[in-house]
């Protein structure tokens, strides 16, 4: 059809829920029996991290309580005994003041042991690292044995019930494309073709050598996995304009490619 046409653009297939497992500890991996493809479920355990540093760090705070709760506990009675003391006047407001501020001291300390205590409780929670969502690990960055340090990549993990193409596109044609707008997917590898929609058009190409990154969601992802190679066309309609700007594109089979040395080419039917 004359008024309609399509620009084409290759990219690949990516896990819309696609995460990275890491811990905020520093310790060594004593447990990691997942493997690559292995499916996992959220909150199934991954990764145990060497818990010896937190344990000693949690026996200091049970420590520092007890003391702390001593302290508490004598600054207490001392109060109530002055208190009752000044009532009879057999005290001075100064004593009085004095045994008020040591139990207030007191209560801060035992406050502080316990926050303490509750900092432990929290780091020993990062000793056991789970799967924040099911899906298939697609990576592993480390294994049993290993150093592993806060932030530092474990796994990745993706759920390949939801798939995205993502694909670059040129400046010349970005202007085109809308949110929305549907679009054809085929993955080569499987001769297979798909229906999507466009869900999001990258405003910027400075981080992609000039070209616009387009994800587009995809209606059917059965068979489907991350890392496929696609080709998307996108349709656009001549709008009749006598000054639009389109392009027109001549095609040639293969077998009429010509090879000369390192030169390519095609013969062409001219009056010699």
């Amino acid at each position: 059809n004359s008024n309609n046409g399509f620009v084409s653009a290759s990219g690949k297939l990516v896990a819309k829920n696609s995460v990275n497992v890491s811990t905020r500890m520093m310790g060594y991996i004593t447990g990691m029996n997942i493997e690559v493809g292995q499916n996992v479920r959220a909150g199934q355990l991954l990764v145990s991290i060497n818990a010896s540093d937190i344990q000693a760090k949690g026996g200091q705070a049970n420590a520092q309580i007890s003391q702390a709760q001593a302290n508490f506990n004598s600054a207490k009675k001392d109060y109530e005994r002055f208190s009752n003391l000044y009532k009879t006047q057999s005290a001075s407001q100064k004593e009085l003041d004095d045994m008020r501020a040591r139990y207030e001291m007191a209560q801060a300390g035992l406050q502080a042991a316990q926050q303490m205590k509750n900092e432990v409780n929290a780091q020993y929670r990062y000793t056991n690292v789970t799967a924040p969502i099911s899906g298939t690990v697609t990576a592993k960055y480390a294994s049993q044995g290993d150093l592993a340090n806060p932030g530092m990549p474990l796994l990745t993990i993706e759920s390949p019930s939801s798939l995205q193409a993502q694909v670059l596109v040129s400046e010349q044609n970005i202007t085109q494309i809308n949110e929305g707008m549907s679009v054809e997917i085929t993955m080569k590898s499987l001769n297979k073709t798909v229906s999507g929609t466009v869900s999001e058009i990258s405003k910027s190409a400075a981080n992609t050598g000039g070209q616009y990154m387009v994800k587009i969601n995809l209606h059917n992802a059965s068979d489907l996995l991350p890392g496929m190679f696609v080709n998307v066309q996108f349709p656009f309609k001549n709008s009749g304009k006598i000054n639009q700007d389109f392009q027109e594109s001549v095609m040639v089979p293969k077998s009429a490619l010509v090879k000369n040395g390192q030169l390519t080419g095609v013969y062409v039917v001219s009056s010699q």
